[in-house]
């Protein structure tokens, strides 16, 4: 057979274009149906404490729900939120893993005595890390603004509550202490219709009203 007359037209035609694979789909999700518990953990144990209820002998017991189910279950929230496109949801997760697996840190110290920190410095330890994370939190809330109220009222009971815990430290108030265990309690509260409305919407239902942003 004769290739003189074949053509590369010809041959084009007969060679079967490569498939072409499709992209793999993008990750989805909602990454606060893991955050908002894994911090309601967090969250209860320490209104608990605050209130009273869990003495100060025992503080220890809030290392498991700080550590291994506020922090780490918010830190794979933060990842998931990253993973998907949501930055700011991520680093708001992230923010409070940090918060709540440096808490444990500072208790475990404490208990223990890791730190080696003399007796009468203990409460200025106590406050310099309260300063730092109460600094964090209100720059958080002030930045979050454009999310709706419920956002907002929740970053600012943490906000007051962080705030109200320093003041009691560094005065020795055990009533400030209950006020801010109160404080707590509200923003679990907060957490807590939050994270319905989230899961409400995940399984078919209508949203639930979260507020006007204060900032548009």
């Amino acid at each position: 057979m004769s290739t003189e007359h074949i053509s590369p037209e010809h041959i084009e035609s007969t060679v079967a274009p490569a498939p072409v694979e499709a992209a793999p789909a993008a990750p989805t999700g909602n990454p606060a149906l893991l955050g908002l518990p894994a911090f309601l953990v967090g969250g209860i144990g320490l209104t608990l404490y605050l209130i009273g209820y869990l003495p100060a002998a025992a503080v220890g017991t809030l290392v498991p729900m700080t550590l291994t189910v506020a922090g780490l279950g918010l830190l794979v929230a933060g990842w998931w939120a990253i993973r998907i496109g949501q930055g700011a949801v991520g680093a708001i997760f992230t923010v409070f893993a940090t918060f709540w697996l440096s808490y444990a840190y500072l208790v475990l110290s404490l208990v223990n005595d890791w730190l080696k920190i003399p007796a009468d410095s203990v409460a200025t330890a106590q406050a310099t890390f309260l300063i730092a994370w109460l600094a964090v939190f209100a720059v958080l809330t002030l930045a979050t603004l454009r999310l709706p109220m419920a956002f907002t009222a929740l970053f600012t009971l943490v906000t007051v509550t962080v705030a109200l815990v320093l003041v009691a430290t560094l005065t020795g108030s055990a009533g400030l202490l209950i006020v801010a265990g109160v404080g707590a309690a509200l923003f679990c509260l907060v957490a807590i219709y939050i994270f319905v409305d989230g899961m409400t919407q995940e399984l078919g239902g209508p949203a639930r009203s979260m507020g006007t942003p204060l900032v548009h």
